[in-house]
């Protein structure tokens, strides 16, 4: 994998967040976090936390006793995360590879992970670094990406700027949606270690407050803006209004309604 396809730097955290993370990102946040049961003093890990939109529902959900501990190998998503919360949050950030956690072995009850496994170079050493951080019991609660053929926006997106650049395609948007077989994902994490693994199928309605703002937020809110300046970067707005309008075509404007769809997975240690 390119590693500008994984250099979300620049303005791309402020983008990513204001544009995509409650069209997106915050309807899966909702339902990973009401999905976690830990007790009350529980230590938990989040892997990826990006500009925080989980970790700001974990932190709700979580009762004061609970420690937290959000993790991201991206500085610029970290430092955007972190600018969010008070020091009365209490959470501890710490700029990590999931590959090569800094952590004790069985220092937590639970780690979640939402959209960033699909990322990790080394999947199985990732999940075997989780396996091994967690306590007898603790839960590994993860979601992925779905094939972009169930992903209305992200698709468009793709399928738009490429036209654009035939000779050389930006595929930043083929990683998201690189790992989603379940039976690839079954197999790997009980590889890991790991039991009672549960897969769901979860599609939910992506809603944006106009066309605009979304492909605002599908060109600007991550890598493939580098890719698209270093092709070309005079072409900028006449692919956003391409997008924009393509995905008015499809799924409406003012409001966008588009389709989305996520695998959510629970594994036991």
């Amino acid at each position: 994998m390119p590693a500008s396809n994984t250099a979300f730097v620049g303005s791309i955290p402020e983008n990513y967040d204001r544009y995509l993370g409650p069209v997106l990102f915050d309807p899966y946040a909702a339902d990973l976090v009401a999905r976690l049961e830990v007790p009350e003093n529980a230590s938990v890990l989040e892997l990826a936390c990006g500009t925080g939109i989980v970790t700001l529902r974990l932190r709700d959900r979580l009762g004061s006793r609970a420690k937290l501990v959000a993790t991201d190998l991206n500085e610029a998503m970290m430092g955007y995360a972190s600018g969010k919360f008070g020091a009365e949050a209490a959470v501890e950030w710490k700029q990590v590879d999931a590959i090569d956690l800094p952590f004790d072995d069985q220092s937590f009850d639970a780690v979640v992970c939402q959209f960033g496994l699909m990322f990790f170079p080394d999947k199985e050493r990732a999940l075997r670094e989780t396996y091994r951080v967690l306590r007898p019991g603790g839960v590994f609660l993860f979601s992925v990406w779905d094939k972009i053929e169930t992903n209305d926006l992200p698709q468009i997106a793709h399928t738009i700027i490429a036209k654009f650049f035939d000779d050389s395609p930006p595929d930043f948007y083929e990683v998201p949606f690189s790992f989603h077989d379940p039976k690839t994902i079954k197999s790997l994490v009980s590889t890991t270690g790991f039991k009672q693994l549960q897969v769901s199928v979860l599609p939910l309605e992506a809603i944006s407050p106009s066309a605009r703002d979304v492909a605002k937020g599908l060109i600007h809110g991550n890598p493939v803006i580098t890719a698209i300046k270093e092709r070309d970067e005079s072409r900028v707005p006449e692919i956003e209004a391409a997008v924009a309008a393509a995905v008015a075509a499809r799924c409406g404007d003012a409001p966008v309604r588009g389709r989305m769809q996520a695998l959510v997975c629970t594994a036991v240690r």
